[in-house]
């Protein structure tokens, strides 16, 4: 698919379903989904900036390689097939068929949201390390009193997800703090909550369950040996403006 079938329908979507039978919120959803596509007319699956095996022992190459190259790109592939329908029902003036696409690409576009955030998340166990000071530091010693309070509240928010879904810590504009949080399956934090996230922590079976089975706990405690707290922090950063 070129970037003219998705972009191009894009554009007639806001003069089209402004005057057609739907509703304003669709009609603007319909509009956001295809103009979302990249340059290239198709999303496309993230590299990633170091190999499967490098988060072992707390993620194992094995479990890398299924979560990254078989279920992040199912959700990339479904993704775009849902784009394809849209532009088509976009182009039709198929009402009843936008109407029901947003589920699709709800959870397949929330899939790829999610997991492109969370690669970035990870690094080697030995580059993890929480700043002594800095943006970061003070954001959470505000919110939280210090990190292994910030670390308790959050595993145990994340712990309690129930069937699967996600951690996060996210940034607040309206307050200027962090907040912990959890959405349910792939939805989107700041869809859902207005959060900017910050850190997402993947509780679905399959970014778990290779190496500790059923413990989820143990698997939400051992992940934060692994986060890039760098990345976290440049991203508050940016958040704060």
């Amino acid at each position: 698919m070129s970037a003219k079938q998705i972009i191009t329908p894009a554009l007639r979507a806001a003069v089209h379903v402004r005057s057609s039978k739907l509703n304003p919120e669709l009609a603007k959803s319909a509009a956001a989904y295809l103009s979302s596509a990249p340059s290239g007319g198709k999303h496309a699956l993230p590299d990633l900036s170091y190999d499967y095996a490098a988060l072992e022992p707390v993620i194992s190459a094995e479990t890398m390689e299924l979560h990254h190259s078989k279920h992040h790109n199912t959700y990339v592939t479904n993704l775009n097939a849902s784009l394809e329908k849209l532009d088509a029902a976009v182009t039709s003036g198929d009402v009843s068929g936008i109407i029901s696409l947003q589920g699709a690409l709800k959870f397949n576009g929330g899939g790829h949201l999610n997991h492109t955030l969370f690669w970035e998340n990870l690094c080697a166990k030995g580059s993890s390390e929480f700043p002594n000071s800095g943006a970061l530091k003070d954001a959470v010693d505000a919110r939280f009193g210090d990190f292994d309070t910030m670390k308790k509240d959050l595993s145990a928010m994340t712990i309690g997800v129930q069937g699967s879904g996600w951690g996060w810590l996210g940034y607040d504009t309206n307050t200027g703090r962090i907040e912990a949080a959890t959405c349910a399956n792939q939805d989107p934090l700041k869809a859902t909550t207005g959060l900017v996230p910050l850190l997402g922590i993947d509780v679905w079976e399959h970014a778990y369950y290779v190496d500790y089975r059923n413990a989820r706990p143990n698997y939400v405690n051992a992940i934060f040996d692994v986060v890039n707290w760098k990345a976290v922090e440049e991203r508050l950063v940016k958040a704060q403006g």
